[in-house]
């Protein structure tokens, strides 16, 4: 079967498996790869480096059924963004106030990633190539925030790589998009992690130690191009 031939080790080697899709990226110098955090991150930091991309996180959190943490029924993004799968919450009943209180409570955690992990102001993205890079793509809803806030960077240009997503996202999300890059586009998927070996959580620390190590093997490539020090990449 498809899921079979296709079932990536970890985040890692499923990021390995994305850079034959991406050769053009290589070196733009517009080009900027954009993780979200935090299973992205993991993705995003193999295609970064193979790719000598600078590397940020954009912070997106999903807003989670009170009773049920693992479904979203929407989410938040920097810029004020917000997304409400409304379908799913008609049948929920879920009245305005606990909404609000979903909301601050997850805004909360995004302010704290995008301190915590060194997210860019918004106006740093004006005229960039950004390839957003997910582990994988389920519901869409922290992605379409996602990509809703960066546009309001003003960017020439968005792409998403991401190991899997689910067609009938990928088809509500391509307006968004200037390109769409996935190992595989399936029906129905329930769970990215179904399509990992390994598919453990990825905390704060690890987050970091991986954009710590991007923006160090960037800057050593820099220098080897300019061995004076100077570089006119970020």
């Amino acid at each position: 079967m498809l899921e079979r031939q296709l079932l990536w080790k970890n985040r890692a080697q499923a990021g390995q498996e994305l850079i034959a899709r991406l050769g053009a990226w290589h070196a733009d110098p517009k080009g900027l790869v954009v993780g979200l955090p935090r299973g992205g991150v993991v993705v995003a930091a193999e295609l970064a480096r193979a790719l000598t991309l600078p590397m940020c996180s954009w912070a997106v959190r999903k807003l989670a059924h009170p009773h049920a943490p693992e479904v979203a029924v929407g989410a938040i993004a920097p810029g004020g963004v917000l997304v409400w799968d409304e379908p799913y919450l008609r049948q929920l009943h879920l009245d305005p106030q606990l909404r609000r209180s979903l909301v601050l409570q997850a805004d909360s955690e995004l302010q704290r990633r995008q301190r915590l992990y060194g997210d860019p102001p918004l106006a740093s993205l004006r005229d960039r190539h950004l390839l957003v890079v997910d582990d994988g793509v389920a519901t869409g809803m922290t992605v379409t925030a996602a990509l809703q806030s960066l546009r309001q960077g003003h960017p020439s240009r968005i792409s998403l790589a991401v190991p899997v997503i689910d067609r009938t996202i990928a088809v509500r999300l391509r307006p968004l998009l200037d390109d769409l890059i996935a190992l595989a586009e399936v029906d129905d998927l329930v769970a990215v992690g179904s399509w990992y070996e390994s598919f453990d959580a990825v905390d704060d620390r690890q987050v970091q130690a991986l954009m710590s190590a991007c923006s160090a093997e960037l800057a050593s490539s820099a220098a080897k191009v300019h061995p004076t020090g100077r570089s006119d990449r970020i």
